[in-house]
C-alpha cells in the first residue's frame, strides 16, 4: 500500500506542476482532465500525509519509552501512545478504501429520466412519485435540479420527465438508481379496493461534457416548435422550444422548459451528448462484462431493482436483499441507507477485482 501512495504522491507532484504551464492553461481540454486529477490525488495526499504523521508520531513515543530514564516523560509517551496506536488501522482502511479504482464518472452531473411503464395511469403517477423522491434527495444534498422536458400524465403524475441535476458526486450517489421501480398499492382509480403492480423506469446518465463528446453539428438537424407547458404569455406564441435529431443515431431530444430557444436548445445538447455518451460506456461495459460481474454497477433499466410495498409499508432492493419498512420517509427522499449499501457492495466487489488481479 505505501508504494501505492508514494507513487500518487510522485504523480500528484508531477500534476501540480504541469497544471501551471502555459501550454495547459490554453488548452481547455487538457487542463479540466489535469484539474479534475488533481482534485481526485489531492484527497488521498492529504490522508497519506496525515497517517505518514500518525507513523512518524507513534514511533517518536516508542522511542522515548526505550531511550527515555525519566518516569514522567515515559507515561506521557505512553498516554501518547494509548491515544494515538487506535487511530492507525481506521486510517488505513480510509487509505485502502481511496485505493480502490473508481468510476470516472462518478463526480460528473446527471440527466434524470423517469418514464412511467406498464400500470397505465397509475404507473404515470408513480413516475412522479419517484420524481418528487429525487426532488427531496437533491434539496437534501444541496443539489440543484432543473427540468429539461415533461409529457404529464392524464390522472397526474408524468408519462415522461427529464431533468438536469448538478452538484458534488451527484452520479456516484444516484448511479444505483437506474433500473425498473415497481410499485404495489391500491390506485385512487380502485373502486374495488385491490392493490395493483405498476412500474416506472428511471435512468441516470452521466452528463458528458465536450471533452467525453466529439459531436459534428452538422449531423444535427435542429427543430423549433411553440412550448406548451408552463410559461407565463410566450407558450403557443413563440417558438421557444427545441428539438435536436442526431442524424447517425437516430437519437431525439426536446427541450421547452426555458423561455429562450438558446437556453433549450443548450439543455437538449446535453441531454443528446449525455445519450450518445451513455451508449459508448454502454459499449465499453459490454466489452469488459466477462472479466466484472457487479451486482450493482450494471444500471440496466430492464432489471426489476426495488419494490414499494405501500400497504406494509415496506421498500425492497432486491440487488442487495435489503429492507425498509419506513416507507414514507423514503419517498420523502430518504434513500440514504440503500444509496450507502449500494457504494459498499460496489467496493466490495472493486476489492475483490483488485485481490484477483
Amino acid at each position: 500500500m505505501i508504494h501505492q501512495l508514494e507513487a500518487i504522491k510522485e504523480r500528484f507532484n508531477e500534476v501540480s506542476q504541469q497544471i501551471m504551464m502555459p501550454e495547459v492553461v490554453s488548452d481547455q481540454k487538457k487542463f479540466m482532465k489535469l484539474s479534475k486529477e488533481y482534485k481526485d490525488l489531492d484527497k488521498i495526499v492529504k490522508q497519506y500525509d496525515s497517517y505518514r504523521k500518525l507513523l512518524s508520531d507513534i514511533e517518536g513515543a516508542r522511542d522515548i519509552l526505550i531511550t527515555e530514564k525519566d518516569e514522567d516523560m515515559r507515561e506521557l509517551a505512553k498516554a501518547e501512545l494509548d491515544e494515538l496506536v487506535p487511530q492507525k488501522e481506521p486510517m488505513e482502511d480510509v487509505l485502502k478504501e481511496m485505493l480502490i479504482p473508481k468510476d470516472p464518472n462518478d463526480s460528473k452531473n446527471v440527466i434524470l429520466e423517469i418514464r412511467g411503464g406498464t400500470g397505465g395511469d397509475e404507473a404515470a403517477i408513480f413516475a412522479g412519485d419517484l420524481f418528487r423522491m429525487y426532488q427531496r434527495f437533491c434539496d437534501k444534498m444541496g443539489w440543484r435540479l432543473s427540468l429539461t422536458d415533461y409529457t404529464e400524465g392524464s390522472s397526474g403524475g408524468y408519462k415522461e420527465i427529464i431533468a438536469q441535476i448538478e452538484g458534488e458526486d451527484v452520479y456516484g450517489k444516484l448511479k444505483f438508481e437506474s433500473g425498473v421501480h415497481r410499485v404495489q398499492r391500491v390506485p385512487a382509480t380502485e373502486t374495488q379496493g385491490r392493490i395493483h403492480t405498476s412500474a416506472a423506469s428511471v435512468a441516470v446518465l452521466p452528463e458528458a461534457e465536450e471533452v467525453d463528446v466529439d459531436i459534428n453539428m452538422n449531423d444535427i438537424r435542429k427543430d423549433t416548435f411553440c412550448s406548451s407547458g408552463a410559461g407565463g404569455q410566450s407558450v403557443n406564441t413563440t417558438y421557444s422550444a427545441v428539438r435536436l435529431t442526431h442524424i447517425p443515431t437516430g437519437l431525439v431530444v426536446q427541450c421547452q422548459d426555458e423561455r429562450s430557444q438558446l437556453k433549450n436548445f443548450d439543455k437538449a445538447l446535453t441531454v443528446l451528448r449525455s445519450r450518445i455518451y451513455e451508449i459508448e460506456l454502454q459499449k465499453h461495459n459490454d466489452a469488459i462484462a466477462s472479466q466484472r460481474k457487479s451486482m450493482v454497477g450494471s444500471g440496466d433499466r430492464s432489471d426489476k431493482i426495488r419494490t414499494y410495498n405501500y400497504p406494509q409499508s415496506r421498500v425492497t432492493d432486491h440487488r442487495i436483499g435489503l429492507t425498509i419498512y419506513n416507507l414514507s420517509a423514503v419517498m420523502d427522499g430518504d434513500i440514504d441507507e440503500f444509496i450507502d449499501q449500494l457504494r459498499i457492495a460496489e467496493n466490495a466487489e472493486r476489492m475483490k477485482e483488485g485481490a484477483a488481479v
